[in-house]
């Protein structure tokens, strides 16, 4: 969900009944510290762009006298160092909510609106959140109904399941809670269908896919020595999340775990493998407003983009990927080619927003060649069987968590009746 929606959804919403967990009263003093944080940082960093356009616009006035001169630098450049000392020990102070943000964070902390607020949250400042030690930052786990799966409450689910397992792995600037669109959520419809156990990762979308794939393999092989039985586990991956998946698999074979041989099938959902075209477009604003001294500051605030945002320029998944490139330099794609794995059953939904397969924006987010790993250098087609593609028209990148014709293809592709 774009950032803008979610903080929509709280101010239109209302109150939503809430999911608690744990200690409400010290988990919104943490979000509620969090938030203040997280505003001081906002309004350093602002201040920062202003003094960068002051001084640029500055010597386009008209000639002024040595003195004028001295003491404009002098008296701005004393109002920019006190804005920020001071900023910086109010920060250091604050705790109570700051504006309606804080207020749903402490009144609410664990309700479905103020988590979809922190998901978006993380999307777009991950990185920074756990780079600062925020507790805004969302760390990764196994949840069911946005609660936290503890290995007793993981080993009740592989029981009942009998070792058939569904992981749901969401997209940028989601949560797990957000699979149930429109009343419906693939993973408990399946699950419910076929006797598969469904589990939901949730995960911060703001850091490098590669750390998420990492964490999330680990993860996977936790869960896998939970057990005895002989398990069979299926991933159903949403945008990002399918490249999470990609990444974890990779990561879990060159480091000898047992769960990528227990992997049976791998679905993707407008699984950006070779980008995202309005990531890309963000770029441009970049380099548009960079090339010009005036604008620059106001590239800046293009820039706050979250190292898993950009690393959906073009489908990053190994840290190779990004690690030797400067993320705002125009060089292009330097990824290195990672073959889906042959020894899982890989699928792809692709679809277009409008009624036309011709779409250029593909679902509104992802192009239909991106969705279907096709690419024009064979050493990075990931070579899908097309019986194994579908591609829907009039579905844009949301309604595939619950449009009725994605959920028939799942249902045959898990092989429901």
């Amino acid at each position: 969900m774009p950032p803008y929606y979610a903080f929509k959804q709280i101010y239109m919403n209302g109150n939503p009944k809430e999911k608690s967990q744990g200690n409400p009263k010290k988990t919104a003093n943490s979000k509620t510290q969090g938030v203040g944080r997280l505003t001081i940082d906002a309004v350093l960093s602002i201040t920062d762009i202003v003094e960068s356009m002051h001084k640029r616009i500055s010597p386009l006035s008209a000639v002024k006298s040595a003195t004028e001169k001295e003491q404009l630098s002098g008296i701005s450049g004393l109002v920019y160092r006190n804005l920020r000392n001071v900023t910086e020990l109010v920060g250091k102070s604050i705790d109570v909510p700051l504006a309606a943000i804080s207020k749903t964070l402490a009144s609410q902390p664990d309700s479905t609106s103020t988590q979809a607020l922190l998901a978006a949250l993380n999307g777009v400042l991950g990185d920074h959140l756990v780079l600062s030690d925020n507790p805004l930052a969302i760390p990764m786990h196994f949840r069911r109904e946005g609660q936290i799966l503890n290995d007793v409450q993981l080993r009740e689910v592989i029981n009942q399941s009998n070792g058939k397992l569904l992981i749901m792995a969401h997209g940028l600037c989601m949560n797990d809670l957000q699979w149930c669109r429109a009343g419906h959520d693939h993973g408990d419809e399946l699950a419910n269908e076929s006797g598969m156990g469904a589990i939901y990762l949730h995960y911060n979308t703001g850091r490098h896919i590669s750390d998420s794939g990492k964490q999330f393999a680990g993860l996977l092989e936790s869960l896998v020595n939970l057990s005895d039985k002989k398990l069979e586990i299926n991933i159903l991956a949403h945008s990002m999340g399918g490249l999470v998946s990609r990444s974890a698999f990779h990561v879990a074979e060159n480091s000898g775990h047992k769960w990528p041989e227990l992997l049976n099938k791998l679905v993707f959902l407008g699984t950006p493998h070779h980008g995202a075209a309005l990531e890309k477009a963000g770029n441009w604003i970049d380099l548009i407003l960079g090339a010009h001294s005036y604008t620059v500051p106001f590239a800046r605030l293009v820039k706050v983009r979250s190292s898993g945002i950009k690393d959906l320029r073009y489908g990053n998944v190994q840290e190779s990927d990004w690690h030797t490139t400067e993320h705002f330099e125009f060089s292009g794609d330097q990824r290195l080619s990672l073959p889906l794995p042959d020894t899982v059953q890989c699928f792809a939904v692709a679809t277009s927003a409008k009624e036309s397969t011709h779409y250029p924006l593909g679902d509104g987010l992802v192009r239909i060649k991106s969705a279907l790993g096709e690419h024009q250098d064979p050493a990075f087609d990931l070579r899908i069987p097309d019986i194994q593609k579908w591609v829907g028209t009039n579905i844009n990148h949301m309604q595939l968590l619950s449009d009725p014709k994605v959920y028939q293809v799942l249902k045959t592709w898990f092989e429901i009746e």
